[in-house]
């Protein structure tokens, strides 16, 4: 008789199994690559691309988040993480990659998907020289 060893998940959020394209940049750096994940979270993603990287390196990830991730609509969003771990390939080209995300923002429609700001995206946390337009209802104090 023969029993695996009981192995503990150590994941504090749900892991989704969505295998959806990913843009993948270096932090800081013009070097742009892509891939696909094969599964995803709120706080990290394991993704295939041919792109090189190594643990520790800082990148961006940019997505569309489905919604059961974001639990409404899917949102495109940007991702910057830290690479845990690559598992080179048995066969072809495509390195395993695990990120873990550190911060990440949801991009408004129609803006590229790569730039080198992490400004907020929020009524509440205005761009430098932007105003603030009150959301529909603000002024009757719904929220």
């Amino acid at each position: 008789m023969t029993t695996e060893p009981l192995r503990v998940e150590r994941r504090v959020g749900q892991r989704f199994d969505l295998h959806i394209p990913v843009s993948v940049k270096l932090a800081e750096t013009q070097h742009e690559g892509c891939g696909f994940t094969q599964d995803l979270s709120a706080r990290g993603s394991f993704f295939y691309t041919d792109f090189p990287l190594g643990p520790g390196e800082k990148v961006e990830l940019t997505l569309n988040m489905p919604s059961e991730i974001t639990l409404g609509e899917s949102m495109r969003v940007r991702c910057l993480g830290t690479v845990l771990r690559v598992v080179q390939p048995a066969v072809g080209t495509k390195l395993g990659v695990a990120v873990h995300f550190a911060e990440y923002e949801y991009l408004p429609k129609g803006q590229p998907e790569s730039t080198d700001s992490y400004g907020r995206i929020s009524a509440l946390h205005p761009q430098p020289g932007e105003k603030i337009v009150p959301a529909a209802g603000a002024s009757r104090g719904l929220r």
